[in-house]
C-alpha cells in the first residue's frame, strides 16, 4: 500500500512537471489587431527604458560658465535633411514632426509654450493639445479611453501638417563641468516651425508651434533609425545620434541676453548679423582651449608647427621673388626687342619717304633745265 502510494504522488509529480513544461512552449500567435496596434502607436517605451535616458539636472553650482544659444534648422540645409524625412510616414519610418504628434495624441509626452526667449519648462506654462491642434487647425478625434485628466486624440496621418513643417528651433547649452573639467554641449528643447501662406498668398509666414524637452522624447528617438547621407541609404543612425552627436547645422538667431533680443534686432544689416554670428560661434568652439595652460609637448609641438610655417613662408616668398625677377627680365627683354623694333620701322619708314619726294624735285629740276636749254638754241638759230 506505502509503494502503491508512493508511485501515485510520483506520477502526478511527473504530470505537473509535463504541463508546467508544456505552457512554457506554447507561443501565442499576434492576431492582426495586435500588429494594427503597434503599427498605430510605433514603438513600444517601457518605463525602464525611459529611466535609461533621463538625466539629473546639473546643478549651477557646478558650472563655471554657461551659455544659452537659440538655433534655426532649415529645410533647405542638406545636413538638416533626415529631420524632415520623410514627409509621408512608411512601413518602417517617419519623420521627427510625426513621432512628436503622435505623443502628443498619446498624451505621452508634454509641450510648453512658446515664449520667445523666456522659455519656462514647468507646469504652469504646459499647453492643452486640444487648444494647441485648435490653433493651427488640425483635425482630430477623440480618442478612445479619453478622460479630462488622461485626454488623448486621434489625428489621421493625411492630417498631421508635416509638409508645412520647413524648420526647427533648438534650444542649446553649452556648459562648463567643474566636477569633470569638460564642456559640452546639450540640446535642451526643440520646438517645430511651420510655414504657411496667407488666403491670398504671397510670402509664408513662421509659427513656431510649441517647445518640447528633447529628454522627454529621447527614447522614442532612440529607435527611429535614419540615414544621413545621399551616397549611402543604410540607415546607421537614430535621431538620438543625431543631436548627441551635433550631426545638424543651423544659425544662431538669438542668445539670451539682458535686452531680450533677436539677432535680427541687435544687427539689422545683414553683414553686420553674420559677422556677429560667425563671432559667437568663434567664441564658443575656442572656449575650452583659453581654459587650460598647454604643457611642455604642447609647446614644442606648437612651436615646431610655427617654424615649418615659417619656413615654408619664406620658400614660398623666395620662389615669388625668383619668379618676379624672371618676369621683370623677360619683361624688359621684350621692351627693347620692340623698341628695337620700332626703331628700324620708324627709319625704314622715314627713307621710305624721303627717297621718292626727292626723285620727283630732280626730275622736275631737270626737265626745267633741259626746256630752257632748247627754248635757248632754239630762240638764237631763228635770230641767225
Amino acid at each position: 500500500m506505502k509503494l502503491f502510494k508512493k508511485y501515485i504522488i510520483i506520477a502526478v509529480a511527473m504530470v505537473g512537471f509535463v504541463s508546467s513544461v508544456a505552457q512554457a512552449q506554447v507561443v501565442r500567435k499576434r492576431n492582426g489587431n495586435d500588429r494594427n496596434r503597434d503599427k498605430q502607436n510605433g514603438a513600444q517605451v517601457t518605463d525602464r527604458m525611459q529611466s535609461f535616458f533621463e538625466e539629473e539636472p546639473t546643478s549651477e553650482a557646478d558650472l563655471m560658465w554657461m551659455r544659452v544659444i537659440y538655433r534655426q534648422l532649415d529645410a533647405n540645409n542638406d545636413n538638416n535633411a533626415p529631420l524632415f524625412f520623410p514627409e509621408e510616414k512608411t512601413q518602417d519610418q517617419e519623420n521627427l514632426f510625426r513621432i512628436i504628434m503622435r505623443l502628443l495624441a498619446n498624451n505621452q509626452i508634454q509641450a510648453y509654450e512658446y515664449l520667445d526667449g523666456r522659455e519656462i519648462f514647468t507646469d504652469e506654462y504646459r499647453i492643452k493639445v486640444r487648444d494647441m491642434l485648435d490653433r493651427f487647425h488640425v483635425l482630430y478625434d477623440e480618442a478612445k479611453g479619453s478622460t479630462e485628466k488622461n485626454p488623448k486624440f486621434t489625428i489621421d496621418d493625411s492630417d498631421v501638417p508635416a509638409n508645412e513643417v520647413l524648420s526647427y528651433y533648438i534650444l542649446e547649452r553649452w556648459e562648463f563641468d567643474s566636477r569633470s573639467n569638460q564642456m559640452r554641449t546639450r540640446v535642451e528643447a526643440i520646438c517645430p516651425v511651420l510655414h504657411r501662406s496667407g488666403d491670398f498668398g504671397g510670402e509664408a509666414m513662421k509659427y513656431p508651434m510649441f517647445w518640447v524637452k528633447l529628454q522627454d522624447i529621447r527614447p522614442w528617438m532612440a529607435q527611429q533609425y535614419i540615414f544621413t547621407d545621399d551616397d549611402n541609404n543604410l540607415p546607421k543612425y537614430t535621431y538620438d545620434d543625431f543631436f548627441l552627436l551635433s550631426m545638424y547645422k543651423g544659425d544662431i538667431y538669438k542668445t539670451r541676453n539682458l535686452q531680450n533680443k533677436s539677432m535680427m534686432q541687435l544687427y539689422p544689416d545683414e553683414d553686420a548679423r553674420h559677422r556677429a554670428q560667425d563671432s559667437i560661434q568663434a567664441r564658443l568652439d575656442s572656449f575650452e582651449n583659453k581654459l587650460w595652460i598647454p604643457d611642455r609637448e604642447e609647446i614644442i609641438a606648437k612651436r615646431e608647427a610655427e617654424e615649418a610655417k615659417a619656413a615654408q613662408m619664406e620658400e614660398e616668398n623666395d620662389s615669388t621673388s625668383v619668379k618676379e625677377d624672371e618676369d621683370n627680365a623677360t619683361v624688359k627683354e621684350d621692351k627693347k626687342s620692340s623698341s628695337r623694333s620700332s626703331r628700324s620701322s620708324r627709319s625704314k619708314e622715314k627713307s621710305n619717304d624721303r627717297k621718292p619726294v626727292k626723285r620727283k624735285e630732280t626730275k622736275v629740276k631737270e626737265s626745267k633745265v633741259k626746256s630752257n636749254s632748247n627754248s635757248a638754241v632754239r630762240s638764237v638759230r631763228r635770230r641767225k
